[in-house]
Parts: structure tokens; sequence; C-alpha cells
């Protein structure tokens, strides 16, 4: 991961100072680090990682790097990892086009590696990803919307660059198309799992920790997982101010949300789904022969579900 930050800060360097700076902002930001974490661990399950595995895995961060650019200004977010974002900092223009640069950087990138198959799982990854964002922001307010619809935003947003990651690590291996198969598979039913607990924590966790404000998303307007499942089994004055909360926005009743949300058993429900999305991702590298890397990938499945950040 030390070389992985290497390719990064070199990759971002440029020769305009504002470019320079919001990047190094971003890069020193931290983040957990999962999706770069995927593709060396998945290219360890066939053999010793190698330098090209290594810009593969800059390439899939700094496409996430750009992604939380522009999200940050659709949303408005002024937190992010417990610091504040770059649109905070710098604003939206220069958050905007710095993100513009970060994601076309990444396609100089992936053009250096000289391998059409992986243009091609980055391409389409990219352009669902984008349809996804859009998606999101076609639901914001609409309590109406349905589990498997938001299970679709959160498919194409989040979980989309979880399995290009991993199928990366099988791809620049030269795996069998079986294994490539099996390592997609577990990309995205973890990156399912990972973004059903964020949605948990956005409403339950504690701000310090999860490094951004408690009830963002409601704030917002997104309607998420628990607070459709509260919605639908809460009683008739939850219903009402669960369902005002995602068509108006703001979080002046969020205390009687998140009341809403733990006495409906919403965020229980919500947990036994990632840890079904968990449990697929076990039976999907179950064939891979016994290695340190594969035990990674299963404690890093566990850790999606069981994490308080």
């Amino acid at each position: 991961m030390q070389l992985v930050d290497s390719v990064i800060r070199q990759s971002l360097h440029s020769e305009v100072t504002l470019v320079n700076q919001v990047a190094e902002y971003i890069v020193n930001s931290g983040g957990k680090r999962l999706r770069p974490i995927l593709v060396l661990l998945s290219a360890g399950l066939f053999g010793n990682i190698q330098p090209q595995h290594h810009k593969l895995a800059a390439i899939v961060e700094l496409i996430h790097t750009s992604t939380l650019l522009h999200d940050d200004v659709v949303d408005e977010s002024s937190k992010r990892r417990g610091q504040s974002t770059a649109n905070a900092l710098f604003g939206n223009a220069a958050s905007v086009l710095v993100g513009d640069f970060v994601y076309s950087r990444t396609f100089q990138m992936m053009v250096s590696l000289q391998n059409m198959r992986v243009m091609e799982v980055l391409s389409n990854a990219t352009n669902v990803i984008a349809e996804g964002e859009v998606l999101q922001l076609l639901n914001v307010n609409n309590a109406d919307i349905s589990d498997s619809d938001y299970l679709q935003v959160i498919h194409y947003k989040t979980a989309k660059l979880f399995e290009a990651a991993t199928q990366l690590g099988a791809i620049a291996s030269q795996a069998s198309a079986e294994d490539e198969t099996a390592l997609s598979s577990y990309g995205m039913h973890l990156g399912t799992a990972f973004q059903l607990i964020d949605d948990i924590l956005d409403l339950s966790g504690n701000s310090e920790e999860i490094g951004k404000n408690l009830g963002d998303d409601l704030a917002e307007g997104k309607p998420t997982l628990p607070l459709l499942y509260a919605m639908r089994n809460g009683s008739e004055e939850q219903k009402s101010i669960i369902r005002n909360a995602i068509e108006e926005g703001g979080i002046e009743h969020l205390p009687q949300v998140i009341a809403a949300v733990h006495s409906t058993g919403a965020l229980d429900h919500v947990r036994r789904i990632a840890e079904s999305e968990v449990s697929k991702c076990r039976e999907a590298i179950a064939h891979f022969s016994e290695s340190p890397f594969k035990q990674a990938l299963i404690e890093l499945a566990d850790f999606a579900v069981k994490r308080s950040y």
C-alpha cells in the first residue's frame, strides 16, 4: 500500500499549483483504501504482486477520489473522514475541475498499461457509477422508492467499483474466466454490504468515529434502506415523520427518526441483509486455495459489517 500511495502521488503531479494543492489534500485525508487493497489481495491469490498491480490499485483509488470530489459538491457536504471536504476549503469550482483532472489522469494511466480488458472493465465501471449517481439524484426526496430500486442504486454507485477492483486483480494476473467471475461476485457483494453498513452508521454511528455528520443522508433527503423499512413498519406517527424528513430533507426531526429505526428493528433488518451479502462473499472465493490473501479477503468481508466507522 505504501507503493500504491507512491504511485498515486506521482500520478497526481501537475504543473498547475491548485491541482497539486487539492490533490495532495485529498490524498492526505486518508480513508480506508479498501478498493486498492482489493486489487492487491485479489492479485495475491495468483502469485506475486507486481508493479502493474500497484498501478491498477492506484487507478481504482483515483477513480474513487474523483467521484468523492464531485459527490461532495452535489451533496453540499462539509465534512468527510473527519475533516473539511475539499469543496469547503477550496470552493465548488476547484473541486469539480480537479475532480475532472483526477478522473482524466486515470485514463492516461489505464492506457499506459496497454491492456484492453483493463480498459473495458474500468470504462464500463466508471460509466455505471455515473449512472448510479444520476439515479440517486433522481431518488432524492422520493419516499416511495422500492427496496429493489434502492439496491440498484448502491449496486451501481458503490458496489460496481468494488467489483471492478477484484476483477482487475484477476485480469492482471491472467486468471481463468471462472476465477475472474468469482472475484467479481465477491467484490459486488462486499460493496453492497459496505454501503448498507454505511446507511446504518448514518443513523446510529458516532459522528467523530464515522468522520462525518450523523444524519447526512437524511439531511439531503436520501431514502436509505433503514428509513424505508422503518417507514413501512413504524406507527402512523413514525411513518409520517420519516416520510416528511425524506421529502423535505433536513434533520429537524433526526432524534425521532433515529428512535423509529431503533424501535422498528430497521437497523437489525438491514444488518442481516449485509451479513447475507458477506456470506455470499465467502461462498464466491471458497474454491481458492488457502493463503494469507484468501484469509485477508475473508477478514475484510467480516470487517465490512462489524466496523463502527
